[in-house]
């Protein structure tokens, strides 16, 4: 069984937040959990269209995000979030209004994120072709202390998967195997 919560993964560009979350709702889901992921890109087009990525539009973004998943986890839903939400006094203000509140910072060192990087944006960004990038050229401020912190360079998607289900059982948030 579980309870409503929001679980918030924040990180750089191509840290693995996509990969982390789709797969713990994979994983939700088969458990039967309801359950409901806001993917930052999806969320973009859908509910943040025409917001840019200046510092207000990027917090108006996190608040809107913030806003469904207090909606959500009231609720009884387990609300996932994959956003870079790069600003942490956003993401406190967020937690502030969500009863049960996990953040998983999802560490990288920009190296490897721009090793990793297939569409070949962080070098556009390190060449000055990409303004405001996050990490980049524009800041990326990580949690002071999130509840979960995981390394994708030197962790596997599973292995931080089942560090981040163990958070959840042991803040008994739930209570699948």
């Amino acid at each position: 069984m579980h309870k409503g919560f929001t679980l918030w993964f924040t990180g750089m560009s191509g840290a693995g937040k996509s990969t982390l979350s789709h797969a713990l709702e994979r994983r939700l889901r088969e458990c039967g959990a309801k359950v409901e992921l806001l993917d930052g890109d999806v969320v973009r087009t859908h509910l943040s269209k025409g917001l840019g990525f200046s510092k207000e539009d990027r917090d108006e973004n996190i608040r809107r995000i913030g806003f469904v998943c207090e909606l959500l986890s009231r609720n009884g839903v387990i609300a996932i979030v994959a956003a870079i939400s790069p600003y942490r006094a956003v993401r406190e203000e967020v937690r502030a209004r969500i009863a049960d509140f996990v953040e998983v910072h999802v560490d990288c060192p920009l190296e490897v994120l721009a090793e990793r990087d297939v569409k070949g944006l962080y070098q556009k960004a390190l060449a000055g072709e990409i303004p405001n990038f996050t990490g980049v050229s524009d800041p990326y401020e990580p949690p002071l202390a999130p509840e979960i912190t995981v390394n994708s360079a030197t962790e596997t998607p599973e292995e931080s998967l089942a560090r981040i289900w163990e958070a959840l059982r042991e803040r008994q948030l739930i209570s699948y195997p």
